[in-house]
């Protein structure tokens, strides 16, 4: 028996490798060609007098998906840089804070299959941040769609009806309208669809594999962390992305002026953006 479970885990282990491996190529191919290092010019910013300037221009904001990975950091993020006067969460359910940090934020519950009946709750904001998102495996294939597609567009109308300027939205790594998988092509579409309502600054991140400690996480997840954790130290941008890093590139570069409506920002140029401002250690 004790042989049998040995060779059951070797085999396991062997298996995950494999499917690593498998992402690693998977994610090499649906690399966009375009990608590239941010301009020097935006690197070299005074984010310090940047931040102290944004501050007295009272801006609001609002976060999608502030209970997922990235939206949760992305929100610690954002209260701690005290960057707005206003912060409120969108969601489906009321969150809970221990820290006195997140006293004034205003969290405003809604109803994803009847968002019409909560336009309310997305006006007034000059700044919106999505990371709104589920997986096939947690909701199936048309809980995918209707989350990542159906609820991030939607959000993103009342936004932009609602009076915001900026919209961020988390998307991902490879992502392609002209995919034929449906992750990929999923997140392709509603980029393209987004860029269609004409914000006046309209900002993407394409993330690669986004490396956090999840609560909740099944073993063989865990196992796939393990693995990429030294693909993610010998090559910090190639196909994994810390959730603090994509947290502190959207907030940084709410900072930046931008001459284009619509910038895309790919694992690399979310890494500069995070540095930005960043003290170098002596």
């Amino acid at each position: 028996m004790t042989f049998a479970a040995g060779r059951g885990v070797d085999s396991a282990v062997l298996s995950l490798s494999v499917l690593v491996l498998s992402l690693v190529c998977v994610l090499y191919q649906l690399e966009d060609p375009d990608s590239g290092a941010l301009p020097t010019h935006r690197m070299s910013q005074d984010m310090n007098n940047l931040r102290e300037m944004y501050k007295t221009l009272n801006k609001s904001c609002f976060i999608l998906g502030a209970s997922g990975e990235t939206g949760k950091v992305l929100l610690a993020e954002i209260v701690t840089s005290q960057l707005f006067s206003k912060v409120t969460l969108i969601g489906r359910r009321k969150l809970t804070f221990e820290d006195a940090m997140y006293e004034n934020v205003i969290q405003e519950i809604v109803d994803f299959e009847q968002l019409d009946d909560y336009a309310p709750a997305f006006q007034g904001h000059d700044v919106g941040f999505c990371c709104l998102g589920t997986t096939r495996a947690k909701a199936g294939v048309e809980g995918f769609i209707r989350v990542d597609y159906d609820y991030v567009l939607k959000s993103a109308q009342l936004a932009k009806a609602g009076g915001c300027t900026h919209f961020n939205l988390e998307s991902s790594k490879g992502a392609n309208k002209n995919s034929s998988l449906l992750y990929p092509k999923t997140k392709g579409l509603v980029e393209a669809a987004i860029e269609g309502l004409n914000f006046d600054r309209y900002s993407i991140f394409r993330p690669g594999v986004l490396m956090c400690d999840r609560q909740e996480s099944r073993p063989m997840e865990w196992m796939a962390r393990k693995f990429l954790v030294p693909i993610a130290y010998m090559f910090p941008t190639s196909i994994t992305t810390p959730v603090l890093v994509v947290a502190k590139a959207m907030v940084n570069n709410v900072l930046l002026s931008c001459d284009k409506k619509m910038e895309l920002f790919h694992n690399e140029d979310i890494d500069h953006l995070s540095k930005l401002g960043k003290t170098k250690e002596k």
